[in-house]
């Protein structure tokens, strides 16, 4: 009884959006012992309805036009996804090179190039809180923006 409601559970979860395994095991945690969910989650991902790597791929397509690797990375192994997947994950799904987004990102906020220091600092740190890396934004900050754009 209790896993067909385990089973149930894990099912509604999984058709409202993908989860990563650790996300799926936390949100059955209440209603079942450790055993029940591990082997709920591993009949899920032999039936195709779980994978790590399809949640990673996802979420790294949805993501990427806003975000840096750094932060991908950060919070796919916040939601449990091996470090191997997720670089498997960010080398597939992000077509455009960092610099391209991270142009888009900082145009699409601001509009004009910084004209003083504190206005550097604060569009470097937007930049450095979407997960860009500190030489890129250094880079990117330094040259002159392009107008068509």
């Amino acid at each position: 009884m209790a896993e067909t409601t385990l089973r149930e559970r894990a099912l509604r979860h999984l058709a409202r959006r993908d989860h990563s395994r650790a996300e799926l095991a936390r949100k059955l945690a209440a209603h079942g012992s450790a055993d029940e969910i591990e082997a709920v989650i591993a009949r899920m991902g032999e039936l195709g309805l779980q994978s790590d790597t399809r949640y990673a791929e996802a979420f790294v397509r949805v993501k990427a036009t806003r975000f840096g690797a750094a932060r991908l990375r950060n919070e796919l192994s916040r939601r449990g996804v091996e470090r191997e997947l997720i670089d498997e994950a960010i080398a597939g799904e992000c077509s455009t090179p960092e610099i391209e987004r991270a142009r888009t990102v900082l145009h699409s906020r601001f509009p004009a190039p910084p004209t003083d220091a504190r206005e550097w600092a604060r569009q470097a740190r937007f930049l450095q809180t979407r997960g860009f890396a500190s030489d890129l934004i250094r880079k990117l900050l330094k040259e002159p923006y392009d107008e068509s754009a």
